[in-house]
């Protein structure tokens, strides 16, 4: 499949965002109508001023730090005003696609379109795949050593057996997850050629010979990103390395911050949080809804309702409106100004045709954050 200027606007179309939209407030307008008690929403006005600005520059600094990252992965190709359009369009893809699609699928394409040579942009849009899913590899055992056995949370009516069986989904869901990520390094950076030979060979099965043209884009692309990727320095990866951390940290926080502006969180509460975000965002990876709309609404109250009681509802809007509506509505904004910009002067709005086995549109490299 080769995107293109038509195809990309029929991903974004009014009625593809509306309907997220409908279903995630939809989801939030049941539970106040099923939950609601008398004045509950004056507890809006009881916020915390502190934490909601905290909340806010959390958020700010969190997008900031994307900015920061894609014009060190990129190796300052792009500006400044270049990195917002990127990051806000990558968001918007986020919250417009199901999340089991994700916005890595038109990233790539995105820079390319920055003017970025279609293999640096593949081997870009790699790299933040392989460092986001490094961070939650190596993220989960520390948060594993702290938790004391809560990380997976207590819902109403729920046997033993039923908890213990999530928990071993989610293992199942970290190895794969893990593997993914070793597995992308390997072919990266030690050994891309085998990892092309293993994905030929599993294309060669009759019952997965349909995706064999898939699969050898996948094998291309790793090819082109390794030859891109083993010619830069330790200041390279330094750079971004350190930024995912600060980014993926960032992104975990905020709702630990936007709760302890109705509620106080201690020290260790806030580190709870942070932990079981790790797993509510594996939860929402399995999602068919765009950007999660409608399940991360329902899922919320059993992760983090335990520290809000009555509050929850409102606390869902409130993550919900900062972190997936705003974004919907930035991309709305940018969207249209960047197709006016990126295709004003071309002639043709399709990938160069030769370059058609390195299509971005295969480039799914689905990571942990469901943005």
């Amino acid at each position: 499949m080769t995107l293109t200027k038509e195809k990309l606007q029929a991903k974004f179309s009014a009625r593809r965002l509306i309907l997220p939209m409908l279903l995630g407030l939809g989801v939030v307008g049941y539970m106040l109508y099923k939950n609601y008690e008398p004045g509950q929403l004056q507890t809006l006005l009881q916020a915390s001023p502190l934490w909601l600005g905290v909340t806010l520059l959390v958020l700010l600094i969190r997008d900031l730090g994307y900015m920061y990252r894609i014009r060190y992965i990129t190796d300052k190709a792009l500006s400044w005003k270049q990195s917002f359009r990127v990051i806000m369009l990558w968001e918007f893809a986020s919250c417009a696609l199901p999340s089991v699609v994700g916005g890595s699928t038109v990233a790539a394409y995105i820079l390319f379109k920055e003017k970025i040579p279609l293999g640096k942009s593949i081997a870009q849009v790699m790299v933040t795949a392989m460092l986001d899913n490094l961070y939650f590899v190596l993220a989960v055992p520390l948060v594993l050593l702290f938790a004391d056995g809560q990380l997976i949370p207590a819902f109403d009516n729920m046997n033993e057996t039923l908890r213990q069986s999530l928990g071993i989904a989610f293992g199942i869901s970290y190895l794969l997850i893990a593997l993914y990520a070793f597995t992308m390094f390997y072919a990266l950076f030690i050994n891309p050629k085998a990892v092309k030979r293993l994905l030929l060979r599993i294309g060669s099965f009759r019952l997965l010979r349909k995706w064999r043209p898939t699969l050898l884009r996948h094998a291309n692309e790793l090819l082109i990103a390794s030859r891109h990727l083993r010619t830069k320095n330790t200041a390279y990866w330094l750079h971004g390395s350190i930024s995912t951390i600060f980014v993926w940290t960032a992104r975990y926080v905020i709702i630990g911050c936007l709760i302890a502006a109705f509620t106080h969180l201690d020290a260790a509460d806030h580190f709870l949080v942070f932990a079981r975000n790790l797993i509510y965002k594996v939860v929402l990876l399995v999602s068919v809804t765009p950007g999660g709309a409608g399940f991360a609404e329902i899922a919320f109250p059993a992760f983090f309702g335990a520290f809000l009681g009555g509050f929850t509802t409102i606390i869902v809007l409130l993550y919900r409106l900062l972190t997936y509506y705003l974004y919907l509505v930035v991309g709305v904004i940018v969207f249209p100004r960047w197709v006016a910009v990126v295709y004003g002067n071309e002639k043709s709005s399709t990938i160069p045709e030769s370059k058609q086995q390195t299509s971005t549109a295969s480039s799914n490299t689905n990571t942990i954050p469901v943005k």
